[in-house]
């Protein structure tokens, strides 16, 4: 629902070019902050290869993707047949708002629609930036790995070697790339033709707390109080055992990944973009949280066994180690499910039809 009253011509000409001001703001503070963060400074100074001799650095590669975004967002808004106030123009005005009389601002409170305007331009500032460059380095993964097995599937590299060197990460870079194009696309898209509009995005400092530390910068912190005993590609003595263990590791990483594309347009953090019953999501209320954490204990197995040989307490360290993040993915689904909740009786009635949250049956 829009609430824009019909404008004469030179207005909704006006309102066009504010509304790609407003967003050509917003995607250059998003890349130039991205680029500018500390804790980005080694992927964003790293060259990756396109082909050839032809390489970009990470933020070269970064700031020609944002090029390419506003040159369709110019395109759309240009070319919309009923354009409104974008939520980046809305947020534009609150910020000029508050810039000129805070007191007032926080007197008289924002509307509904601001308040979603503003989480939502923080929200794709802070994901989509992200999202981009594991995007580009998924897929140069994925086409470096595999040429490697291409290359290599003559030679006398035995299987298991070859499983271990790309085998393995052409599979995952392929399932992770598919899973952040998804969300890729889902921050960076949004109309409602497409009908993935953000009805709402959580307001509660507790549901962003819970999804931010699973991200970075803000993991580093989680794993300083948490520890870390997770491996991304876990070592086990028995081959057999190593490669079984690995295999259902990339299962339930494609579980994962097919959660994500289940979410199709509506994928993104914090939002109520809709309700999603397809896929996992007809099994189990968060297929993602719970095929990802089950990956992970799979690859803090090895961690695990190897401490509780040194001793009891250090083998009990590393399983909490584990658990904490667990719980964080269950804090995770409890507050979004309390934003689906307060927003409409949509997720109530998805619920009522899939009572389980993480396993058929059980919970």
């Amino acid at each position: 629902m829009h609430d824009e009253p019909l404008l004469p011509h030179g207005s909704i000409l006006s309102l066009r070019w504010r509304n790609i001001a407003a967003a050509a703001a917003v995607v250059a503070l998003a890349c130039g902050a991205y680029t500018l963060a500390p804790h980005n400074r080694q992927h964003m100074g790293t060259s990756y290869p396109f082909g050839g001799s032809f390489t970009l650095k990470g933020w070269e590669f970064l700031w020609c993707a944002a090029g390419a975004y506003m040159l369709g967002l110019i395109a759309y808004y240009l070319l919309e047949s009923r354009p409104i106030r974008s939520k980046s123009l809305r947020c534009a005005a609150v910020v000029l708002a508050f810039l000129r009389s805070p007191a007032a601002v926080v007197r008289e409170g924002w509307s509904r629609e601001d308040r979603v305007a503003v989480l939502t331009t923080l929200l794709k500032a802070f994901f989509a930036p992200f999202m981009v460059i594991a995007l580009m380095q998924h897929v140069l993964g994925a086409v470096t790995n595999g040429w490697a097995i291409i290359a290599g599937a003559g030679s006398q590299f035995g299987w298991l070697a070859m499983f271990n060197q790309h085998g393995y990460w052409f599979a995952m870079k392929l399932i992770l790339f598919a899973d952040v194009l998804v969300f890729t696309v889902g921050y960076l898209v949004e109309t409602p033709r497409l009908h993935n509009e953000i009805r709402s995005v959580d307001p509660t400092l507790l549901g962003w707390t819970a999804a931010l530390l699973c991200y970075p910068p803000f993991n580093q912190l989680t794993g300083a109080v948490l520890g870390s005993s997770v491996s991304d590609f876990p070592k086990f003595d028995d081959p057999m055992t190593h490669v079984a263990l690995n295999l259902l590791l990339l299962a339930l990483m494609a579980v994962y990944a097919s959660a994500s594309v289940a979410l199709g347009l509506k994928a993104s953090n914090l939002t109520h973009r809709g309700i999603v019953a397809r896929g996992p999501y007809a099994l189990i209320r968060h297929p993602a949280y719970t095929t990802k954490n089950m990956a992970w204990w799979i690859g803090s197995a090895p961690f695990v066994w190897a401490s509780f040989t040194q001793s009891v307490a250090a083998g009990a360290t590393a399983l909490a180690t584990v658990l904490g993040w667990t719980l964080l993915y269950v804090l995770r689904a409890v507050t979004e499910e309390d934003h689906l909740r307060s927003v409409d009786g949509d997720y109530a009635a998805y619920a009522a039809r899939v009572r389980y949250r993480f396993i058929p049956g059980v919970v």
